[in-house]
């Protein structure tokens, strides 16, 4: 049977704003690579190579920054006021990705959610997501459209629609297994339908629906959201998206995320380590990790 052949990074959202704690603790864990804060980079913006030498001195590199939309409340790829913002936005961490040897930038979709995307709405997100990514790529960074829960890109229809509208040379896709399945997509289906345009995946879980906490911050109408978890403790099934991963070749970046810890960071990402490791078979430093 053949083996995942793609490389493991680690999320620092669950540290929060402890940047360099984040650093220390997912290299004690054995991550080799980390998609850091993007407002933790662009502190480095005019001094990237400090960044870089601060990853190399806790054994990582950088798999990827998140951008797109995100970064500014309100700020969404449907917003034609928005496109310059979102451009050069992009543009910016795309230099600090590059000059730390990252090539790809998760493109998250604007929020809060308020409606189902019009077509005009639509129509306007793709020409800002493709004018975003021709810039990025010409830093030699890809732009990898990631949707998400409760903003403007979440469902299937939509996903759909900016992938079919986009140039396939230019913008990419970047499941993340929780928000697909969240929104009621197939994780695996999604790889296999975009098998060409997968260039960056995020490794999620969602909290089983009966225990998802009714005070989480971010609601819907009267509606609790659901809660991210540690890996295993949800209801995915993750073999069958690693198949799919498998089956259309993918050797890119899967970054390990959970938003919250239940416990502490440390503890979470012990956690998921070891469900990749013992439940997936996948050794976090089993496939070399440079660029």
């Amino acid at each position: 049977m053949s083996k995942f052949a793609g490389k493991i990074s680690v999320h620092a959202i669950t540290w929060g704003q402890e940047h360099i704690k984040a650093m220390e603790e997912a290299a004690r864990l054995g991550f080799r690579a980390m998609e850091p804060w993007p407002s933790f980079a662009l502190q480095y913006a005019d001094r990237p190579d400090e960044l870089k030498e601060l990853l190399d001195r806790h054994g990582l590199i950088m798999s990827a920054l998140y951008g797109g939309a995100s970064g500014e409340s309100g700020r969404r790829f449907s917003d034609p006021a928005s496109r310059q913002s979102i451009i050069d936005y992009n543009v910016r961490l795309a230099k600090v990705a590059a000059a730390c040897g990252a090539g790809h930038l998760v493109f998250g979709p604007g929020g809060p959610r308020n409606a189902a995307a019009t077509l005009d709405e639509l129509k306007t997100a793709a020409e800002t997501i493709s004018e975003a990514a021709k810039r990025t790529l010409e830093l030699g960074v890809k732009a990898c459209v990631h949707p998400h829960l409760w903003t403007e890109l979440q469902d299937e229809n939509e996903l759909d629609a900016i992938m079919e509208m986009c140039d396939p040379e230019t913008v990419f896709f970047a499941p993340d297994t929780a928000h697909l399945t969240g929104a009621g997509m197939d994780a695996a289906e999604m790889i296999r339908r975009y098998k060409e345009r997968v260039a960056y995946v995020h490794l999620k879980d969602l909290m089983p629906e009966d225990a998802r906490k009714e005070d989480f911050p971010m609601l819907l109408g009267n509606e609790a959201l659901p809660v991210f978890c540690e890996l295993g403790l949800g209801p995915i099934n993750f073999q069958p998206i690693i198949q799919a991963l498998m089956e259309i070749g993918y050797t890119g970046w899967m970054t390990v995320e959970i938003d919250q810890s239940t416990s502490t960071p440390y503890r979470s990402l012990e956690i998921c380590r070891d469900f990749v490791e013992q439940q997936l078979g996948i050794p976090i430093q089993g496939v070399s990790v440079s660029q």
